[in-house]
């Protein structure tokens, strides 16, 4: 309902500045940095040593053996947690789940992990379950007992914010009463040698909207407990504030520079003002991204000036210059900071001007107050906090002292799919493993890539981008400036660009810190195939990319499903996409889980790879352009049961779950379900775990189809293949050995993750 509440019941924070909120807190408003020189990483070639790190040994966040990204989330929840006095045992652990936003994820266990190897001759394979981003969230809900739905946006410097953003739109559907959400990265040499190699770090301490020569690198992690406002009054919580509207937006520019107009980043902040149904000049105070490079520090001075030049009352500042810049825990570390601007009064200083320097900001803020090396006191009732992000992902928020009435932008249309793009992997020659995708650049000419832009892309991107161009033209639809804006892109991945990742950091351990390549480094972060993807065909949209296991490519459906009926997207192009390359292939060698891949046989699974993306649409959208619609999405649902990262065995009650909730989602009885594509892949546990929820839900033997029997076990892939098999089966473009879709109208569509996460999407004949 877009008249339900949210609110702020709790908050955690750690950082550079402190250990706890209110050290943090009183650090940034006196002024006081946390910047320093880098301890964690060798920076001695480097041209820059300074860094923002958490003052704390990883055994002092946790006795658990995770990766310090989930060590440093784990500590500001169990903040969080007990600020928002929350008892999880008395509530219904299923209707609080975990979004969390990472950049970097499980980096400093992939470091460990190629440095014992390199150095140390031996590796422990533990550490290749800490490896993802995946884990994150998964972690902090077995820590903490909790069931609802789990995510992790890992849209680069975006992510925290659109973590907090994405929980509220989940609370205000009704799908949950509370979540724990923000952020986390930990310091990582794989950030520092990239940023280094674009030579983009301050020799000093970053001074945006200042010097403006670079960035300073930092740790942490920032949680909120978001809960509706029903939810906290019944079980008598202090509520800080309200959260109202938030905006999303993609450059659809540059895979590492924003626009430099500005207006990507104006789009997330027009959204946010208008679904928080604010004017420009009611925002009291801008936490801004401000990360201290010129191009960055140019455009949103841009942004800035455009929308609010005619303000009298605003302030903006940024806290990174205390800070440093925390990757995907800065959203989320600047949302505790606005929180608290709005309980206190007060405003933190951007710190670092000089004399000499106040004079020319004088000149470049005009009426905008920037708030130089001194915070202001005065009444703050709205405050707004800006992330952007490489991938030209841009994502704003505003937190008020007053609740508001929020505009009527959701949707009870029909959501179609019409169209999908597929590149699936097929047997590789005879000495290699798995499957893998065939493409060339021929594949890539006929859709109008060029060469120059091809050879940007890393093989996780190319996957991506083929699939989503194709899914475009089979749908029909061509991207212009009449509907650009209003097209949105969600990707799930497993492990994203995992051979990036590690090749960049066997490098940087092999050949030093100050060795890293500035051409590798952007194809790092897992969303860079959505921004490609987004530059290339020009949609400006929402844009997300969530990593959550195997599970995350049919996650992505129910996410587009909502971003769509929140009023955000007329379309949304979702996806699943993972990679099999010599890194992916040893890994799970190592990992001794692949075999034949044949569904049921308990022979380990078959690797594979690819990229499937679904053309989701509403239905009045769909209509107005006569598009052929494949079938519709009639049910989604998310469920998770608290397992560890690596596990699915005593989740099974999670899928049953999913499994009804879809169906009750899609307005039909377990009996409406004709058969079932489901996710078996070979490994015994993920088998037994699917035979023992269907029989139990179902009560009686259904057909179960199975895409992997063909195409391996590519994770995201394949669970995105999953929705659209269905719906080729219920329009007549597709065949399924011993089922007979002639009569059929409701396929049933589940996929797993480990950790314990599912999803379920019931596609019905259109």
């Amino acid at each position: 309902m877009a008249d339900k509440r949210v609110v702020v019941t709790g908050l955690g924070l750690v950082c550079g500045l402190g250990n706890d909120v209110q050290t943090c807190w009183s650090n940034a408003v006196n002024g006081v940095t946390g910047i320093d020189d880098v301890k964690s990483v060798d920076t001695a070639n480097c041209y820059a040593h300074k860094g923002a790190e958490v003052d704390l040994p990883n055994e002092a966040l946790s006795s658990e053996n995770y990766d310090r990204s989930s060590l440093l989330c784990i500590k500001a929840t169990a903040q969080a947690v007990e600020d928002a006095k929350l008892d999880i045992k008395s509530e219904d652990s299923s209707r609080i789940g975990v979004i969390l936003g990472s950049c970097v994820g499980g980096a400093a266990s992939i470091d460990k992990y190629y440095t014992d190897e390199i150095k140390g001759g031996e590796s422990d394979a533990g550490d290749i379950w800490k490896m993802s981003a995946s884990a994150i969230a998964n972690n902090v809900a077995k820590h903490f007992g909790l069931n609802g739905t789990t995510a992790n946006i890992v849209n680069a410097c975006a992510a925290g914010t659109m973590s907090i953003a994405y929980a509220c739109d989940l609370i205000r559907a009704g799908k949950a009463d509370a979540f724990i959400a923000g952020g986390t990265d930990s310091f990582s040499s794989l950030a520092f040698s990239g940023f280094h190699a674009l030579h983009a770090l301050d020799t000093d301490s970053c001074s945006p909207f200042n010097r403006s020569s670079g960035i300073t690198l930092g740790e942490g992690s920032g949680v909120l407990i978001v809960e509706s406002y029903e939810h906290a009054k019944a079980r008598g919580a202090k509520i800080y504030c309200d959260v109202l509207g938030s905006g999303v937006s993609s450059d659809a520019h540059h895979i590492t520079a924003p626009r430099p107009d500005g207006m990507g980043q104006m789009a997330a902040i027009k959204r946010a003002v208008e679904n928080s149904a604010l004017d420009f000049n009611d925002i009291d105070y801008i936490n801004a991204h401000g990360t201290g490079t010129a191009k960055n520090d140019e455009a949103e001075f841009l942004s800035l000036h455009t929308l609010f030049d005619g303000s009298d009352n605003l302030s903006v500042s940024s806290t990174k210059s205390m800070t440093g810049h925390c990757l995907g825990a800065a959203g989320s570390i600047e949302a505790v900071f606005s929180v608290k601007s709005v309980c206190d009064n007060v405003i933190p200083p951007t710190i670092g001007y000089t004399a000499e320097d106040l004079d020319k900001l004088a000149e470049k803020a005009g009426k905008l107050d920037f708030v130089p090396n001194t915070k202001r006191e005065k009444t703050v009732t709205n405050v707004m906090s800006n992330s952007f992000a490489f991938g030209g992902n841009n994502a704003s928020i505003i937190f008020s002292k007053n609740p508001a009435q929020l505009p009527e932008k959701e949707t009870d249309e029909k959501v179609y799919i019409t169209g999908a793009g597929k590149l699936l992997g097929t047997p590789c020659e005879e000495g290699s493993d798995g499957l893998r995708a065939q493409f060339t650049s021929a594949d890539f000419k006929a859709h109008g890539i060029k060469m120059a832009f091809f050879r940007k892309l890393d093989r996780f991107s190319q996957l991506q981008l083929l699939s989503g161009v194709s899914a475009l033209e089979n749908a029909g639809i061509t991207v212009d400036e009449t509907n650009e804006n209003n097209i949105g892109i969600v990707i799930g991945t497993a492990d994203g660009p995992l051979k990036e990742i590690a090749d960049f950091q066997i490098n940087a351990i092999k050949n030093g810190t100050e060795k890293g390549s500035a051409f590798a480094f952007p194809n790092t972060v897992y969303n860079a195939a959505g921004g490609y993807l987004s530059i290339f065909s020009n949609i400006r949209g929402y844009n997300a990319t969530v990593a959550n296991s195997i599970q995350a490519g049919l996650q992505s459906v129910c996410y587009a499903v909502d971003v769509i009926k929140a009023g955000e997207a007329d379309v949304m192009l979702a996806a699943g996409t993972d990679e099999n390359t010599d890194i992916e292939s040893t890994l799970s060698a190592r990992l001794g889980i692949t075999g034949s891949g044949k569904p049921y046989s308990g022979e380990g699974i078959a690797l594979g790879e690819g990229s499937v993306t679904l053309v989701l649409e509403k239905e009045s959208a769909a209509k107005a352009r006569n598009a052929e619609i494949l079938a519709e999405i009639a049910g989604c649902a998310t469920a998770h049961g608290s397992v560890e990262a690596f596990e699915i065995s005593g989740s099974q009650k999670a899928l049953e779950k999913a499994i009804k909730d879809a169906c009750a989602d899609a307005c039909i009885t377990l009996d409406g379900i004709d058969a079932v594509c489901g996710f078996a892949n070979g490994n015994k546990s993920v088998d037994a775990l699917e035979k023992g929820a269907l029989n139990a839900v179902f009560g009686k033997d259904i057909p179960v189809l199975s895409v992997k029997e063909q195409y391996g076990e590519a994770r995201a892939a394949t669970a995105a293949l999953s929705a659209a098999y269905a719906a080729e089966l219920l329009a007549g473009k597709a065949e399924a050995k011993g089922f007979n879709a002639d009569n059929a109208e409701y396929i049933l569509a589940v996929s797993f993750g480990l950790g314990g996460s599912y999803s379920a999407v019931v596609i019905k004949k259109a």
